[in-house]
């Protein structure tokens, strides 16, 4: 017997003996939505409450296609954005259970704790609790704990008696609301059932509804002819378009994209013809190592849509952080420039917060007349709005080309510098502002990689960030942050993120660290 096979009959004699409803059974979405029904009283009554007695339980599961996730590196590692949640800790009465796949060393755990303000690290860490699958599978992390019933029970046990109690996660989909009946408290997100909306063909849906600007294109493909005839459909329309965009419908950081490039000088029925027969050789995916026929294979399992290329002289790729609380309020959390790369310019790399002045009002009022039309759909949660914005005339014209329901890369980022200086974004300004009224920002990445940091443990990281002053300092509020640590002796991958009181000052720690850790370890610099 297959070992999936066999975690698959585990699964089901556990719902069996433990008389819980099957997965996505009548009875389990009654039971999610009760339980549900309960979260805008405790968001009411105890969340602005810092005295209160709360327990968060953290699943940073990435609940995605796992195919199209491989193709990033150091997958299992992404489960490491999300201990900037580590930082609620700050509230004396608050605990924190911290569940993933493999146990995280206890190194990285303290660099989190020392930089918690007005807590000692002994306080916090008693009221912490770190639980692991001891699984390195490719399987989603939401996906290892339910086969392990016994994990489960120790998550309940951790819960603490009469505290308030709920689960954040990365994603909501079928596996966390599974979950949460499980273990009878409620997700912060959205019910997996409106999914669709944070789709590629979704989000096209809301942006017309919202009547606001996208790419011209196509949504809600499925079958090969869908492809074709969307990508001659789009040129025919468009003469001008010189490139097509295939995208999943639940593509990830990019990796879900494809490329094509139009000939010149065909008619229309020429056009459909050509891109019948060379759809399999003409278009180029964005992730690395994907072959033609996977990203086709992906495509129709999946659905996506077919859109038109922006082109641009001067182009910017802003975004814009939302939440709809349980109340019902929709809030700008932030907005970032966010920063692409790879050969197609569609993988993302990275990210500046604030965005540019010149157009953050702009972008902040789009985001919410397309919030509203999330809020009407029943949307919880967070999510991100991004743009590809081109200037013209010494004018931005923007277009909305997707919308992310889940912590996407520029939220762990947002969140440390909320929790390290306690400070604020002002939404009429554009800006961030601390306590004492500085104002601060930050470049941030999940991908300064080099083969040559390859072998440097956490402490070695610790180690060289202390010596050379690589480190958050509190008293002046700038400094480096990072994350993602355990990816850095197998893949030479970390995450960082710069604070600084200036766009310039925040990328010269950037700059900073990579020469430190260039010269630290002979590697080559490519990053600069």
């Amino acid at each position: 017997m297959h070992v999936q096979e066999w975690q698959s009959k585990q699964l089901l004699t556990d719902y069996f003996l433990n008389n819980y409803p099957a997965p996505g059974s009548v009875e389990e979405l009654r039971k999610f939505k009760k339980i549900q029904s309960r979260f805008s009283d405790q968001f009411e009554l105890f969340f602005p409450d810092n005295l209160a007695n709360k327990t968060i339980v953290v699943i940073p599961s990435l609940s995605l296609d796992q195919q199209v996730l491989s193709k990033l590196v150091g997958t299992l590692h992404y489960e490491e954005r999300l201990l900037c949640l580590l930082m609620l800790l700050h509230m004396p009465r608050t605990h924190v259970i911290y569940v993933s796949s493999m146990p995280i060393d206890p190194v990285i755990i303290d660099y989190y704790l020392h930089s918690l303000s007005g807590i000692t690290g002994y306080h916090a860490r008693e009221r912490l609790t770190l639980l692991s699958c001891y699984d390195m599978s490719s399987i989603p992390l939401t996906q290892k704990i339910l086969q392990r019933t016994r994990l489960i029970e120790r998550i309940k046990k951790e819960i603490q008696p009469e505290s308030m109690a709920h689960i954040t996660c990365f994603n909501t989909t079928d596996h966390e609301r599974t979950l949460a009946v499980r273990l009878g408290i409620p997700v912060y997100g959205c019910d997996p059932s409106l999914n669709y909306w944070g789709s590629k063909s979704g989000s096209r849906k809301i942006f017309l509804n919202a009547g606001v600007d996208m790419p011209p294109g196509v949504e809600d493909l499925k079958t090969y002819e869908d492809i074709v005839h969307a990508i001659a459909a789009v040129k025919a329309m468009y003469p001008e378009v010189k490139k097509a965009i295939l995208k999943m419908n639940d593509g990830f950081s990019g990796d879900g994209n494809a490329v094509l490039r139009y000939p010149d000088h065909l008619t229309s029925k020429e056009l459909f013809d050509w891109v019948n027969d060379n759809l399999y050789e003409k278009i180029i995916p964005v992730a690395r190592d994907m072959s033609i026929e996977i990203f086709l294979q992906k495509f129709q399992e999946m659905g996506g849509v077919v859109e038109a290329f922006i082109e641009g002289d001067t182009k910017a790729s802003p975004s814009v952080q939302c939440r709809i609380t349980p109340l019902g309020e929709v809030e700008i959390i932030s907005t970032h420039d966010q920063v692409l790369g790879g050969e197609s310019g569609q993988q993302f790399i990275g990210a500046f917060f604030p965005s540019e002045n010149s157009y953050h009002t702009e972008i902040t009022e789009f985001a919410k007349t397309i919030a509203e039309e999330l809020k009407k759909k029943g949307i919880l949660g967070r999510f991100s709005i991004d743009f590809i914005s081109v200037k013209e005339n010494d004018q931005w014209k923007h277009f909305a080309i997707e919308i992310n329901m889940r912590k996407g890369g520029t939220t762990h980022p947002y969140l440390m510098l909320q929790f390290l200086t306690n400070g604020h974004y002002n939404e009429e300004a554009g800006l961030f502002e601390t306590q004492n009224r500085k104002h601060r920002y930050y470049f941030a990445s999940d991908n300064l990689q080099n083969d040559g940091y390859k072998g440097l443990t956490p402490q070695d990281l610790i180690d060289i960030a202390m010596f050379h002053g690589l480190q958050f300092d509190g008293a002046v509020q700038k400094g480096v942050m990072f994350h993602m640590i355990g990816a850095l002796s197998q893949f030479g991958k970390i995450g960082i993120i710069c604070i600084g009181g200036s766009r310039e000052e925040a990328y010269s720690y950037y700059k900073k660290t990579i020469e430190v850790l260039d010269a630290e370890t002979g590697a080559p610099s490519s990053h600069l």
